[in-house]
């Protein structure tokens, strides 16, 4: 009778969830979800102008608006005038906003073969003065569980992220103001 359960396929079912489990339970950090109320992950990225910025750099002095998109995707650049406009209004209060783009590098395409975008071109035209950064590979997308361009993320000054948002927003609203208001209130 005991030979019997062994060859049972219930018990190998059995086994086989406890140890997917098992696994599951030694790399729970790995499978940590990027969500409102966790910890913002750290990347670094050159800037346009070729300088490496770290979003831990402004750990425990600003609040920092993380903002992932790309150039040939027209709701991040409907969106971002409203950023620069909040970046107008809050950067001289300990605020700063890192838009982090996923192009390719200019003359090559993408995995999806759009083609990669000229950033500094882009940022001239808009106006935009706030820090453009590259992330030619798209790596971010991957570290930052994102679904698509743009997804933005209000992280405080405790590295917290306090607000996701999927898709375009006007990010100079008197809702998203507020909220950058009161972490920047937060010691």
């Amino acid at each position: 009778m005991k030979r019997s359960f062994v060859r049972s396929p219930y018990f190998w079912a059995i086994v086989g969830a406890g140890a997917v489990v098992f696994v599951a339970w030694l790399g729970r950090e790995s499978y940590q979800p990027v969500i409102t109320g966790s910890d913002a992950p750290d990347f670094a990225y050159a800037s346009i102008e070729g300088e490496e910025v770290r979003l831990s750099d402004f750990a425990g002095e600003k609040v920092v608006l993380v903002n992932v998109w790309a150039t040939w995707c027209l709701p991040c650049v409907t969106e971002m005038p409203s950023m620069q406009r909040l970046y107008d209004r809050l950067h001289g209060e300990d605020f700063e906003i890192l838009a982090v783009s996923v192009d390719a590098p200019l003359g090559q395409l993408d995995a999806d073969g759009r083609p990669g975008g000229d950033l500094a071109s882009f940022t001239d035209e808009l106006g935009l003065t706030f820090p453009i950064l590259h992330d030619s590979r798209g790596e971010i997308r991957r570290l930052y569980q994102t679904t698509g361009v743009p997804e933005s993320f209000v992280v405080g000054k405790d590295g917290v992220i306090y607000k996701k948002v999927a898709g375009p927003t006007e990010w100079d609203a008197a809702v998203n103001e507020e909220l950058v208001r009161r972490l920047l209130s937060v010691q």
